[in-house]
């Protein structure tokens, strides 16, 4: 007989934990320590996992079950099998992917978009130190002594692993659903006596002592319950055995209660073996029809062996998800339901009918009749029905909510019968029929005479509207309204906007879009920003305008000029966009105007306005590094929440500073969605019309190459590039003989081995990335207030964005991660970025330019027409076509 083994005092840590800190790994090893934070986006590579025991058994994660976008845990999962063992913040999922966990000296806490703490450990008495994920799949917090000051397998949820102990008074709870891991209406209980099975809090349908599997050894005292190598077993608090059910040797055991509430007893030849389990595990009750639900709320199941098959008992025939449902005319009573204007009868199952709750329950009456079993029946507003054994003269009662039957008739149970409190009509069916007849020879007369008036004066009516009806025929059928209705995926709802614009000419005026933001009248425009007096901005699109909303919030506003098709297209693109999408890092739309040809859009105010006036222009105030830092950050993050967080993924189109907005407070937020494009779960790439701006276009935009949301990650590493070096990456003065302007003031601070007349800053940063000059790279402007580990890190991370294959550059969320520290960081590759060259040369003059014209065409056999001038741009697109209508 197997003894469960005593949980062995924590090990000793034998590493540092400054170490630990430094440590940038994608996943860590078995210790973390505060001042870390963990969120689904920043570990998307590695679907939420950031910690591993140190035998990869068991992985900490933040994890979104059955795949879902709305609920999010800090969990612990068995790797191998994917189950979660574990799981925290239950009651209080995180509902947005970049909401992070965060460890801290005072604990670990979740927090929602919001920044709001939704679930926390509790205060401790000591700092804490490190969280510990072991072997056995413990996950732990420790001060600095190594003692536990906190551990998840003092908090079971729904699962049980070798080595952990659920004491008397413990229970776990089944989850709601798969994907839903709030607590559900089953739960093992472990008692002074036993372990049990209830559901709804009470009913109790299994018991360990009573099953088959089990063999009680002695009475006592339970004091815990246990799993191990050798099987379950309920313990004295001497470690003496009272109840066990012995099993084939495992390595490894898992006990979950499924949401089925069935309990479930995997196996495996080691804690970190296949994910596939070892024969011999245990359901438990084994039979289908004990379950409370197995046929749903009022379904009749019928034995069949170990399986079971389900039907309707006669009086509830219809059939439907939850059970069966009365016959037309019946209702059955809710829960406490006392009385009323209404009088209750029963209806009969018929004999041979058994209730789940029967085999554990005692009878609430004995030696009694069956009229006096429904007397009790009807006199408890709890009662919703009632079963009566003949051959004990016993009634049991069925209370609160009912769940299935059992079809006893070829076994022992023929004696027992079923009934169902129902609603019924006080009057008879007698009286009910000669009512209907009285009325219907009253009102029939009355509605023949009503109807016959009604025929004959639509039919004056229509004849005199004919004609007026064929003179307006035409243009009554080219009005028609546009409605857009706001979905859940933007790109869904994109579509729609885009498509219904485009078949409408000129009925703007009737665009209604529920449910998205507040569609103002341009009277009500013109009086938030005081007839357009304060200018803030302007671009090919328009001008943008400062505005005041009646509640005294301030906002910016977008007022569209020149619209065609094309900024129609765009106008909706970004309601659409913006309009279904809420994030920390990105813009958001208060409301949007559009009447006639008039087309506005109302944003929040940022009130540093966009990132190219403080990191470009020579006046004002300087952007210090850990700004620039941070910018790059919040950046990644929403684009990061652009590719990952929505149910199709949003490709912005159009990374550059001048869409890159900032607000006092560190505020930092995506704009411009204009051009965006979206992949639905089914696409991996789309071919579109180029677009985006000169500059930060990928070189797939150049080579008929499918777009991704990689497409996006070349313009940021353009953009990190340039909140390195704080002027623009390529001079906007080049002239077509590869001559600059002798005006320019962007040109590089710090030269190339090209003899310094190299402006294209991406090639110098290669360059010094080849050389390890990192430091030199950094804006002069700044005057050496860098740290030098951060500046390599931005270049780094720019170079790998920069790859020219698409699928060798690294994700929003890893770059995301990588600027943040929390993830590993990528090394450029030398060979994807020998294109860099190439563009770089096309600034010293026109014979490299004409070699890199050359081998930028090379097998791709691209016609002339597409030829690159020696700035790696079409030579026939102008910077605003790149642009788009702006």
């Amino acid at each position: 007989m197997g003894r469960p083994s005593p949980i062995r005092p924590h090990l000793l840590l034998v590493l540092l934990l400054g170490v630990l800190r430094s440590d940038a790994g994608t996943v860590r090893t078995e210790l973390v320590t505060p001042d870390f934070a963990a969120s689904y986006l920043l570990f998307i590579d590695t679907l939420g996992v950031f910690l591993r025991s140190s035998s990869g058994a068991f992985e900490a994660a933040v994890h979104g079950p059955a795949g879902q976008q709305d609920r999010y845990y800090l969990a612990v999962l068995h790797a191998p099998s994917g189950t979660c063992v574990w799981a925290a913040n239950r009651a209080a999922p995180i509902t947005d992917r970049a909401a992070p966990f965060r460890l801290s000296s005072a604990g670990v806490s979740a927090e929602d978009a919001n920044g709001t703490v939704v679930w926390s450990t509790p205060p401790f008495a000591s700092p804490v130190a490190a969280l510990r994920l072991a072997d056995s799949g413990n996950l732990a917090l420790l001060d600095g002594q190594n003692g536990t000051l906190w551990q998840s397998f003092d908090r079971p949820t729904d699962s049980l692993v070798s080595s952990q102990r659920l004491p008397a008074g413990g229970f776990l709870a089944s989850a709601v659903s798969a994907s839903d891991l709030a607590e559900g209406d089953y739960s093992l209980n472990v008692t002074a006596a036993d372990a049990v099975l209830t559901w709804m809090g009470s009913s109790l349908y299994w018991r360990l002592s009573n099953d088959a599997i089990s063999i009680k050894d002695r009475e006592g005292t339970v004091a815990y319950m246990a799993v191990n190598g050798t099987g379950l077993y309920l313990l004295a608090a001497d470690d003496t055995v009272i109840v066990q059910a012995t099993m084939p040797p495992a390595g490894l055991r898992i006990v979950q209660l499924g949401v089925d509430g069935k309990l479930q007893i995997s196996s495996f030849a080691s804690a970190n073996s296949s994910s596939s389990p070892m024969d011999g595990g245990i359901v438990a009750p084994s039979r289908g029809c004990a379950l409370p639900l197995s046929c749903g709320a009022l379904g009749l199941c019928t034995p069949d062996g170990n399986a079971s098959i389900c039907t309707c008992p006669p009086p509830f025939p219809t059939a439907h998800d939850d059970g069966c449902a009365p016959s037309v005319g019946s209702t059955l009573l809710p829960d406490g339901y006392c009385g009323g204007r209404s009088a209750t009868s029963y209806l009969s199952l018929g004999s041979g009918i058994a209730y789940y709750a029967n085999k554990f329950s005692p009878p609430a009456m004995a030696g009694s009749n069956a009229s006096s079993c429904q007397a009790l029946c009807s006199s408890n507003c709890s009662c919703l029905g009632y079963l009566y054994d003949s051959s004990s003269l016993s009634c049991y009662l069925a209370q609160h909510q009912l769940a299935s039957f059992i079809n006893t008739n070829a076994s022992n149970g023929a004696g027992m019968s079923g009934y169902i409190k129902v609603q019924s009509s006080p009057r008879s069916s007698s009286d009910s029929s000669s009512s209907n007849k009285t009325l219907i020879a009253i009102l029939l007369p009355t509605i023949i005479a009503f109807l016959l008036v009604v025929v004959v004066g639509a039919f004056v009516i229509a004849s005199r509207r004919r004609k007026d009806e064929q003179r307006v025929g035409r243009r009554a059928s080219r009005s028609r309204d546009v409605q857009l209705r706001r979905q859940r995926s933007p790109g869904s709802a994109s579509a729609h906007l885009v498509r219904d614009l485009d078949n409408d000419d000129d009925g703007d005026d009737d665009i209604v879009i529920p449910g998205l933001p507040t569609r103002f009248t341009h009277d009500e425009i013109e009086a938030m920003t005081n007839s357009y007096r304060t200018k803030i901005g302007a671009g090919g699109f328009g001008a943008v305008y400062k505005g005041e909303l009646p509640d005294g919030s301030l906002v910016a506003v977008k007022k569209i000029e020149g619209v065609g098709t094309q900024g129609k297209r765009e106008f909706m693109t970004e309601i659409a966009v913006i309009g279904n999408i809420h994030h920390v890092n990105l813009v958001r739309l208060r409301g949007f105007c559009t009447e006639g040809h008039r087309r506005l859009l109302v944003y929040e105010y940022m009130n540093r306005g966009s990132l190219d006036r403080p990191l470009f222009r020579p006046a004002g105030p300087l952007l210090e590094w850990k700004e620039r830092v941070d910018i790059a950050i919040g950046a990644a993050r929403g684009l990061a929440y652009l590719h990952f967080g929505c149910n199709q993924r949003i490709i912005h189109c159009d990374v550059k500073p001048e869409n890159i907005l900032l607000a006092d407070g560190g505020q930092v937020k995506i704009a411009d969605f204009g051009l965006a494009k979206f992949l639905t779960p089914e696409q991996s790439g789309l071919f579109t019309t180029m677009r985006g701006t000169r500059g930060y276009l990928a070189p797939e935009w150049l080579t008929n190459t499918a777009i991704t949301d990689r497409t996006d990650v070349y313009g940021f590493g353009m953009v990190l590039l340039e909140l390195v070096h704080g002027r623009k990456n390529r001079s906007e003065h080049v002239s077509d003989g590869g001559g600059e302007d002798s005006n320019s003031s962007n040109g590089t601070a710090g030269g190339s081995s090209r003899g310094g007349r190299n402006d294209y800053f991406p090639l110098v940063a290669l360059e010094g990335h080849e050389g390890g000059r990192y430091a030199e790279l950094a804006d002069p402007r700044l005057e050496g207030r860098v740290v030098g580990k951060e500046v390599e890190r931005m270049v780094k991370v720019a170079l790998c964005c920069l790859h020219e294959d698409p699928h060798t550059r690294p994700s929003m969320a890893v770059v995301a991660g990588m600027l943040e520290g929390t993830m590993e960081l990528g090394e450029p590759r030398a060979q994807a970025l020998g294109f860099l060259r190439l563009y770089g040369r096309g600034f010293a003059g026109p014979s490299e330019g004409n070699v890199m014209k050359q081998a930028m065409v090379g097998d791709r056999t691209r016609s002339e027409t597409t030829m690159t001038t020696m700035s790696g741009w079409p030579s026939y697109m102008s910077s605003s076509q790149l642009s788009g209508a702006r």
